[in-house]
Order: C-alpha cells, then structure tokens, then sequence
C-alpha cells in the first residue's frame, strides 16, 4: 500500500536533522528535569520519555499521515478539483471528498499537532509539522490549505489570553478550521491599508467588527483571525489590531467564493462583518506591528511546505511517465533532453527541501526558547541563543518560501512538458499540478516581496557570513567523503567570491533604484549558494538519497552564479532607462 511518508525517505532524513536534538529538549522541556524523563511523560502516557521515544512518535505520525495521504487524499484529488466548493445562503460548502478528507484526519488526530499536550495537542515541533504539510500537499495542495491553517492556532497560543488559549485550542485540536482573515479589496499585500472597523460595545463589553474582507483562504471557518482597525483616524499599520472572531456567534457572512485557476479545494471568500461579535488578541495597535508579522512568517514557511510537497509530486509524475513513453523505440528517459529535465527537476526538489528543514529547525529553536520565557527567566546562554536563532530565521525564512514556490512551478512546468501533449490534457494529473502551483509564489507574499523581505540580510552581509560559516561547517562534515563532494564544495567556495564582488558592486552604484533592480539576482545567487551547501551536507551524510541531486544542483548554481555575477557587473545606472515604460507619461502617472 503507498504511503506518502515511508515511499520518501529524503522526508525521514530530516528526523535527524542536527539541530533536532536540542529542538526535542527545549520542546520537551526535558533539561529542566533533575530525574530522568521528560516533563509531560509524567501526565501524559503518550508523551516521550526521551530524545529517541520523542523521533519514534514522530516517525509514528508521519507514517499515519503519510498513509491517509496516499490513500484517501489523493484518490480524493480530482473529484475534488472537479467540484470545488460552492455558495449557499451566504455560507460556504465544501466539496463533497474534501469532508471525507477531514473526517479522516480528524480521526487520525492530525489537528492542533504543534499545541501542548494540556491543551489537546501533540506538542510537535515546527519541523516535523512541515513534514506533515509536505506530505498532505504532494497528495492535494488544496486541501494542504485547508489542514494547515490550524497553525494559526500558534499565533493565538502566543499572543492570547490563557482563558483564550483555553476555549479555542481544545476545538482545533477537535479539528475545527481557521483562518487568517487579512487582505481586503483595497488592501492586498499593502496591509496597511486595511479598513475594516473594529468598534468596542460598552453595553456588551466586547468588540464589533464592521466592513469587507476579500482573498481569505477558508474564509468561513470555525475560528478566524482578523486584522481590524480599532484606533478611529488612523490610517496606517499603528491603528490596526488583532481579534478573534468564533463563527458560533453569527455576524460574517460569504458574499462570493473566488473561481481560480487551480487549489479549487481550497476555498477563496469574500467575507461581509455586519457588527459581528469578536474579542481582542494581545493588545491594540499591535496588529500588524508584531501579531501579523509572526502569523506570516508561519504561513510562508507553510507555502514552502507546500512548494516542497507538489514539487515531489511533479517529480514522480514526470519520471513515472517518463520511464513508460517511448519515442522511437525508445523510453523518452533515455535522452540526455529528458533526462537531463528530470536531474533538475530532483536536484531542486532536494536543495529545496533542505532549505525548507534547515528553516524549520531555525524557527523552532527560538520559539521554543520565547515558550519557555514565559514560565521562567532565560539564562543569558539562553538568550544569546534565542537572539540568534530568531536572526537566522527572518533570514531564512523569505529564502525558503521564495525559491521553493518558484521551483514547484518550474517542476510543475517540466512534467508537462516530459508529458509532451498528453501533458495538456486534462485527465492527466500534471495539468492540476501546474494549475495549484502558480499561486505558490503570489499568496503570502509574492516572490518580489520575499526579495524585499530578505534583501537587508543580503546588502549588510549577514547572509555572506552565514555562507561563509556553512562553508566553514561544511568543510569538517566533508572531510571524509568521497571527492567528488570535496570537489562540489571546493567549486562552491570558488563562488562565493563572485558573489561577494557582485554585492559589492550592486552597493557601489550608489542608487537604490539600481539596488532595487539587481536585487533578485542577488536573492537569486544567495539562494543558490546556502541551498549548494546544505546539498552538500547532507550528501555527506547520506549519499545514497543525496550525492546524485549535489553534483546537479552545484553545477546549475554555477550556470546562475557566474551568469548573474556578470549581469550585475557589466549593470550600469543609466541601463535602467531601458527598462522603464516606454510611454514617457506611464511612468510618471
């Protein structure tokens, strides 16, 4: 029977990720314990005991998801994608598979999976969450969005009230939906913006919410977040806060559910608050200011997740169709065009997935370190630990959702084409892949705002040290590997000061607009280079799954480097006069 986690080891891989002891220790809390045994192993019989009970639960669940994956989700698929959810007086219906997919996952207790065990969940680190998302998206992307906005609980769980925390997370663990109700017509990535009203009612005691909310991904779930404005005359990010509003209260309705181009699982809506009841989360002014930002981060390593997910399923689609077309009279695999398609296709899927743990695993160490302040003081060991941790994640985190959207689309676009016409054809699943992917890279932040987002940690150097420290690391984790990976590294080490001298020239012309223009070639070559290097390690660790996709991906980050290098060497501030409107009055209105 397939089994969407076991038939892919490279996802197990991660399980020993070397950051994922010490994660286990500060989510367990396990250091804090004078006898042995972790903390919640006392209370809670499933709980780990230790570092090796905590990897076998995890392997456990994965396996399970894994399995409702390949055998219900999946066959799901199409049915659902031909369906689609509709609109019913002013509510929104699933597609009829989608409620026999969260039937099953409910079931399996795949709900509330990153919130502690006192509240119902499973205590899984962010990580392990990501395999899971990983898995669930290679199955239906659609329904992946669906599932994995239950991580909004994280932002509740941080910056909620304990009496929050405690009527809301129980029922998501239950397997009640969420969302993250954000942009609206006249605000789309420009927060700011935002208009809806927020009202407190004195007679109640609680507030109102009043206006449009437009693009809300499960937009009629059980438990939204919503970004209001509460602070009468503002017009920027500082009169905006965050509340929670519980659809078993009434007030909102679906006024229209969006036709897209693909995750047709997935439902769009556009929402109507008519004076809907909802409470305040944290405090006000804070909204976007610090209780967005932390949502979005969480939701843009989810796309990665997601990213990484379909690009799997381009990659088996294209090989499998690849390994049974033959052309004449012989399989297509065999020719170097394809084949050639095909190592891309694997070598991005795995440099990609790297980049998705290695952030993961980021992320988790410095919330866990921010979970555990709330019960005690921090060591100053401690906080030095959490500052940096939480650095690496913010740069990290734009990385991995920019470059693992964009190649979910590239491999979704090359098992058409290995599919030839037949790849056009709608009974073909490459087609549905290549639909769900292209909106990869534009919610949560199109790719040119990932750009914006990780561009400071690229002009100030912090990414060309960080490059240089995984050089430096990667230099004693390969020294006792084969040579073709000294030599992968050696070449990558070549490179490094190409991009060097490219950052350096980009900042010498002295132009934010020329900046600005060189800067996705930048982010492009920053990608390229972390991505070569956490490629290398883990090949050094485990070549059978890894040495194949580091000789491959090495060699196009050459190809990138050098040809981007040269680009923004030879760039001069007056080409941008070539690229500007045509139309002299276009540009200036």
């Amino acid at each position: 029977m397939a089994n969407y986690y076991s038939d892919h080891p490279e996802i197990g891989f991660y399980l020993n990720h070397p950051l994922m002891a010490r994660i286990v220790e500060l989510k367990e809390k396990g250091f804090e314990l004078k006898e042995k045994g972790f903390a919640d192993a006392k209370e809670y019989d499933y709980a780990p005991v230790d570092l090796g009970d905590a990897i076998e639960n995890y392997k456990q669940i994965l396996d399970i998801t894994g399995d409702v994956a390949a055998n219900i989700i999946a066959p799901n698929s199409e049915s659902v994608d031909l369906e689609g959810p509709h609109l019913e007086s002013g509510r929104m219906i699933y597609a009829s598979k989608t409620f026999e997919n969260l039937d099953a996952t409910r079931k399996a207790g795949l709900w509330g999976v990153s919130m502690p065990r006192r509240y119902g969940g499973l205590n899984l680190p962010n990580a392990v969450f990501s395999m899971l998302s990983e898995v669930i998206s290679a199955a239906d992307a659609g329904f992946q969005n669906i599932w994995s906005l239950q991580s909004c609980i994280d932002t509740l769980y941080e910056f909620g009230s304990e009496e929050q925390r405690q009527k809301y997370i129980p029922r998501v663990c239950a397997g009640e939906g969420m969302s993250m109700d954000l942009t609206e017509p006249d605000a789309g990535s420009d927060l700011q913006r935002v208009m809806l009203k927020a009202t407190f009612d004195e007679k109640e005691q609680c507030w109102r919410l009043n206006g449009v909310k437009r693009f809300i991904t499960n937009g009629d779930s059980d438990i939204h977040l919503v970004l209001a404005r509460s602070e009468e005359g503002t017009k920027d990010g500082r009169g905006l806060s965050m509340f929670i509003y519980d659809k078993r209260n009434g007030g909102v309705d679906v006024r229209h559910i969006e036709h897209k181009l693909g995750i047709h699982g997935s439902p769009t809506c556009e929402l109507t608050y008519k004076n809907a009841k909802a409470e305040l989360c944290g405090s006000t002014r804070l909204g976007l200011i610090k209780y967005v930002m932390a949502l979005m981060n969480g939701a843009r390593l989810g796309i990665a997740a997601q990213s990484v997910g379909l690009s799997q399923e381009a990659y088996n689609e294209g090989l499998a169709y690849a390994k049974e077309r033959a052309q004449f009279g012989e399989k297509i695999i065999n020719f170097p065009a394809v084949y050639d398609m095909l190592a891309r296709m694997k070598a991005k899927l795995d440099a990609g997935r790297s980049l998705l743990y290695q952030t993961a695993c980021y992320v988790d160490i410095y919330k866990c370190l921010e979970d555990i302040e709330r019960d005690r003081k921090l060591t100053p060991e401690e906080k030095q630990e959490l500052k940096k941790y939480q650095r690496l994640a913010d740069a990290f985190t734009p990385l991995a959702k920019g470059m693992n959207s964009e190649y979910a689309n590239q491999n979704a676009y090359d098992a058409i084409s290995i599919h030839g016409g037949s790849g056009f054809i709608m009974e073909y699943k490459s087609q549905r892949l290549y639909r769900d992917a292209r909106i990869f890279s534009i919610y949560e932040g199109t790719t040119q705002l990932q750009v914006v987002a990780a561009i400071r940690y690229i002009s100030n150097g912090t990414m060309l040290q960080n490059i240089k420290d995984m050089l430096a690391s990667c230099s004693v984790s390969c020294n006792s590997v084969a040579a073709s990976l000294s030599s992968l590294k050696a070449r990558v080490e070549k490179l490094i000061p190409v991009y060097e001298d490219a950052l350096a020239y980009a900042k010498s012309l002295d132009n934010q607009d020329a900046f600005d223009f060189l800067a996705r070639r930048l982010y492009d070559m920053t990608c390229e280079l972390v991505m070569s290097l956490l490629i290398i390690r883990d090949a050094a660790a485990c070549p059978e799954l890894f040495e194949k996709s580091a000789n491959v991906y090495v060699r196009m980050a050459e190809e990138n480097v050098l040809g981007k290098a040269a680009y923004i060497k030879n760039f001069k501030v007056e080409d941008l006069d070539s690229f500007r409107a045509a139309q002299p009055e276009a540009a200036e209105a």
